[in-house]
């Protein structure tokens, strides 16, 4: 007879149960979680084998299966699990140690794990963007908040977009670009079994596949409509595909007019005609774009917001990381809205320092996204395009 040797790893154990996962020695077996789940294929249900894996503390068995970024977390199996073991809370806090674990430095994966981390987090942006005023400060007469003759304030006069802001973000968004893919590099290699492996669905280019899953998954966001159609469990839980399809669409829009302001800014030194110099003119229409953008995103958080503050604390409990990312789009939206109407209202300590909050949130956006729960969009779509490419819908 055949005998197998498990070797649980504690201290992976340790790390679930701290990110969420502390019901799961509740669990006994009786598969209600796979069969409430209406996502997962019958050929590959989940996620009863999740929680068998994470009971027994076998860590590298949740770190290569593909199926706990499958989950949707709508909630389903924590509804109808008869003995409050939670499931939808052990796979979401699988995801998460996974994270830490996924990426280099993992010192600021241990930072965003929890809420002790937040000072570092924020220290590192806030430092920096302080040093960079406290350098401008000597081209403008020693003034933190320099006004023009004609009392308006141009944040560019400190934060000056080809010496400050333009570097810094580059370097930052593309340092944070290369860590990502190496992590969704290194996520899709751990999928891959040993040996063979058989494609049972339709054959076609990974780009192909890419292009549906984008489509389906991230514009019509078609899987949160079939959370909502699965087993009844007699508890109200809104939809969350509005809230997160207005969160896209803000976030395309406002990366589109970043795009423009930048290509108008950078290529205007070449060709003149198209130069578009900042702050626009309040009527402006990518000024109103913007604005429009930044309306829409207050609109997603809000809803998503009450939707988590309304959740059934029994069943569904939103973790610290869960909270860190609206908490960080929050503070963006609002000290970017602050900072536009104190520069209108000719308020500069105001706002100088609001625009300096923004700066640093959006740095910790960009900078910390691989470890965020962003960066789930991504190996989300990583193990989408993996199922989709071996035969499976999701």
């Amino acid at each position: 007879m055949a005998q197998c040797t498990l070797k649980p790893d504690l201290e992976f154990s340790r790390k679930l149960i701290a990110a969420g996962g502390e019901d799961l020695k509740k669990c006994y077996q009786c598969a209600t979680c796979a069969v409430a789940c209406p996502l997962a294929p019958a050929n590959a249900p989940y996620p009863r084998k999740e929680m068998v894996w994470a009971s027994w503390g076998l860590g590298d068995r949740l770190k290569s299966d593909v199926d706990i970024w499958l989950c949707h977390n709508c909630g389903n199996c924590s509804d109808l699990c008869p003995r409050g073991a939670n499931p939808a809370d052990v796979m979401s806090a699988a995801r998460n140690v996974v994270y830490q674990d996924l990426l280099e430095p993992k010192q600021i994966g241990t930072w965003m794990s929890k809420f002790s981390g937040l000072p570092f987090l924020f220290g590192i942006p806030a430092l920096l963007w302080l040093i960079v005023w406290w350098i401008r400060t000597s081209f403008t007469n020693g003034e933190w908040f320099p006004t023009r003759a004609d009392g308006s304030i141009v944040f560019g006069d400190i934060f000056y977009g080809d010496y400050t802001i333009d570097p810094i973000f580059m370097i930052t968004f593309f340092g944070a670009l290369f860590i990502i893919c190496r992590g969704a590099y290194k996520l899709w290699q751990s999928f891959k079994p040993e040996g063979t492996v058989a494609i049972v669905g339709e054959q076609k280019c990974w780009l192909c596949h890419l292009w549906d899953v984008l489509v389906e998954e991230v514009i019509l966001a078609s899987h949160f409509d079939e959370c909502q159609d699965g087993p009844k469990t007699g508890k109200g839980t809104p939809s969350r595909r509005v809230g997160h399809t207005i969160l896209v669409w803000a976030f395309c829009i406002l990366a589109f007019v970043t795009a423009v302001v930048a290509f108008g800014h950078w290529g205007g030194k070449i060709f003149p005609a198209i130069e578009i110099t900042t702050p626009l003119r309040p009527l402006h229409l990518i000024k109103l774009l913007a604005n429009f953008g930044a309306i829409l995103l207050v609109i997603g958080l809000g809803i998503l917001t009450v939707r988590r503050v309304l959740e059934n604390k029994t069943t569904h409990k939103s973790s610290y990381y869960d909270w860190y990312l609206l908490g960080i789009i929050w503070a963006i939206a609002l000290t970017g809205i602050l900072a536009q109407c104190f520069r209108l209202a000719e308020a500069a300590g105001c706002a100088f320092f609001i625009y300096y909050l923004h700066l640093v949130f959006v740095w910790m956006l960009f900078a910390y996204l691989p470890w965020s729960k962003l960066g789930h969009f991504v190996y989300r779509t990583v193990a989408l395009l993996y199922v989709r490419m071996y035969g499976r819908k999701s």
